[in-house]
């Protein structure tokens, strides 16, 4: 392996539509509550309308060589984004603080690569990214159902599970930033 990690430019976007696209994939093979919901899940659909939507964005890469492997995304958004929508509401707006929170809002490795650290690297990066901004106090990753091994990656990095939203489909984990430590 030819590891070599790199902050994505938004204007590169595109190289992640691969990664994205196996993301929905890997997640639907997991999930036991509507995996049918992955079916209109993709690239265009949830990454790019992502971008778009958040206040501030942050995509750290992991490649061998030229190949793009790994990709952690996170974003700034106000609270309100994630209010009551298509989704529901994703988080009780009286219990967070700050008007912004971040999110971890999509973490892919290829297969091939895990168990080799890339993972923490990459969480590592986004939550130093996120931390360095004064007006978000609240972090939040939403984990598919079925998804275990994320689940337990995740709570062993100080996360904890907060709730869930759409009967199970997602797992809404949260943690305060001024807890983190690595």
């Amino acid at each position: 392996m030819n590891l070599k990690y790199e902050v994505l430019a938004l204007a590169d976007l595109e190289i992640l539509k691969p990664l994205c696209n196996a993301l929905m994939a890997f997640q639907k093979s997991k999930a036991h509550i509507t995996p049918e919901r992955f079916d209109t899940m993709n690239y265009e659909t949830r990454l790019l309308p992502s971008v778009k939507g958040a206040r501030d964005n942050h995509i750290i890469v992991a490649k061998d060589g030229d190949r793009v492997i790994a990709y952690a995304y996170s974003n700034i958004n106000k609270k309100t984004h994630y209010a009551a929508g298509p989704f529901g509401c994703f988080f009780d707006m009286d219990s967070v603080v700050s008007d912004y929170v971040g999110c971890l809002s999509q973490f892919y490795i290829e297969p091939e690569y895990r168990g080799n650290g890339i993972g923490s690297f990459l969480f590592n990066v986004a939550m130093d990214w996120m931390k360095t901004f004064d007006d978000v106090e609240d972090l939040f990753i939403y984990v598919s159902n079925g998804n275990l091994d994320a689940l337990k990656f995740y709570e062993s990095k100080g996360f904890r599970v907060s709730h869930e939203i759409l009967d199970g489909f997602i797992i809404v984990m949260r943690h305060k930033k001024s807890e983190i430590s690595f």
